[in-house]
């Protein structure tokens, strides 16, 4: 491999792309967490159910800003370093990112702060609906920029004038064949992902010796989660690689390591292997006969095109996409497990007991972000040599800087970013190490228009030398 500025300002975009994707993911989950907790409240007035609103809620936040930080970075670098892919297709990615802007950027800061700092200030019924609606915003962010990504991995609804792409079918742009599998799939990802990171704080605790209601209820709400929703996104994924197989099929046979179909045989699933690029063959492979026809076809001898059918330079690299599929496969299985084992603990009213369970939670804490990066890096990956997938290659999109100054960036991205983001991540474990405590929603600070004793004029609160209040002078 050759490090020069496309290979460098890949390097850069994915590097980038990797903190920012991780925030927003835990921004979806905790938002929609919170509306849950929030109703539950409502419901029920079992503070438990307040007080883990409000211990989450600080970890929400210290995220979110996280999030807004790394997302403006991506936004600058698609112009100083994909300058001609924004040329081309900007007519496209550029209106998409700015509906999200107009729609869930505005929706988010306009609740944000009675999310925040509303608790007492506004009513229940109110703080309620800003908190739904900054979960709303989430969603929404999350469906602006997964239309984007899915238009350049399925592109419709356009045409190309003076070598510019020009929309002519917005429905067509945004309901791309891929992108209704791509935002369900993306979207039980994040929230997954929370459920995990819940369930591995709580295990943490409960590990030592810390069981009251909170983490309990903290534990049984992630695995019960775990329980119905990991299933499903084994059968999202199922749908998603059929899609896959119809509209970008050199990306399933790179993620299948299949290189060619033998006349009349079904086509096996391999297990493991070290797909080679250059001898166009897997090493030291493991199949199971057929089951990848069984997989992908739902026929017993079902054919679906090998890379040898597509020229080498189409091919994305198999040796990479075949292994980032299959840890975030393997991942998923273990949070199906995950949700069984605890069922069964339930069941066994021994949840906080089954010390195995617990350790297993704590360990699989980071598995859903790390599922998350090997779906993404199977995405993008898998879609090379195109950046526009049949339309412009990579290559093409790349604006032509040198080698160096690309260098030089990724290396100051690097440093920053770990000691920006780091602090970050850093303080949000102490916040989860320090765990949530009875009666925190109870304490919020009280105040705010309609309340009694409340001063219409902030100075007019502060005492005066004496003793005496400036609102009675």
């Amino acid at each position: 491999m050759t490090f020069d500025a496309l290979i460098l300002s890949r390097i850069l975009f994915g590097f980038t792309i990797s903190f920012h994707i991780l925030f927003p993911a835990i921004t979806i989950g905790l938002a929609s967490y919170l509306v849950v907790l929030e109703l539950c409240w409502l419901r029920t007035h079992n503070t438990v159910y307040r007080d883990l609103y409000h211990f989450w809620m600080r970890i929400f936040a210290v995220n979110f800003g996280m999030g807004v930080v790394s997302g403006v970075v991506m936004a600058y670098q698609i112009g100083t370093h994909w300058s001609r892919f924004s040329d081309f297709a900007g007519g496209v990615t550029g209106p998409l990112l700015t509906y999200e802007v107009l729609t869930a950027f505005f929706l988010e800061a306009g609740f944000l702060g009675v999310m925040l700092f509303g608790w007492k200030r506004v009513g229940n019924g109110l703080h309620f609906f800003a908190t739904l609606m900054v979960a709303l915003g989430t969603l929404l962010s999350a469906t602006w920029i997964l239309a984007s990504n899915s238009w350049m991995q399925t592109p419709q609804g356009y045409e190309i004038v003076n070598g510019q792409v020009v929309p002519v079918d917005w429905l067509a742009v945004i309901f791309n064949p891929s992108f209704p599998y791509r935002l369900v799939h993306m979207s039980l990802a994040a929230f997954l992902a929370t459920a995990l990171l819940v369930a591995a704080s709580a295990a943490w605790h409960m590990l030592r010796g810390n069981s009251s209601p909170l983490v309990r209820k903290m534990m049984v709400m992630a695995l019960g989660f775990l329980l119905f929703v990991a299933p499903i996104q084994a059968v999202v994924g199922d749908l998603h690689g059929l899609n896959t197989m119809k509209h970008q099929p050199a990306k399933l046979a790179a993620i299948e390591g299949h290189w060619e179909n033998e006349p009349g045989a079904g086509v096996p699933f391999t297990l493991v292997a070290l797909p080679d690029m250059e001898e166009e063959r897997n090493r030291y492979a493991i199949e199971i006969p057929r089951l990848g026809s069984l997989i992908l076809t739902h026929s017993w001898d079902g054919q679906f095109p090998g890379l040898k059918e597509f020229p080498p330079e189409d091919r994305p690299n198999a040796t990479v996409v075949f292994w980032t599929f299959r840890i975030m496969v393997a991942l998923g299985l273990l949070m199906i497990v995950q949700g069984i084992w605890g069922l069964v603990a339930w069941r066994r009213r021994g949840i906080e007991r089954s010390r195995g369970l617990l350790r297993f939670s704590v360990w699989m804490g980071p598995a859903g972000l790390l599922a998350l990066l090997m779906g993404w890096f199977t995405t993008e990956i898998g879609r090379q040599p195109w950046v526009v997938y049949g339309l412009m290659r990579t290559a093409d999109g790349v604006t032509p800087h040198s080698a160096g100054e690309v260098g030089l960036t990724l290396f100051l991205f690097v440093v920053i970013y770990f000691v920006v983001f780091g602090a970050g991540i850093v303080y949000i474990l102490r916040l989860i190490r320090k765990g949530p405590q009875a009666d925190e929603g109870a304490h919020a600070i009280p105040g705010g228009p309609g309340e009694r004793r409340t001063p219409a004029r902030p100075l007019s609160a502060a005492p005066s030398r004496q003793g005496v209040s400036t609102a009675s002078r």
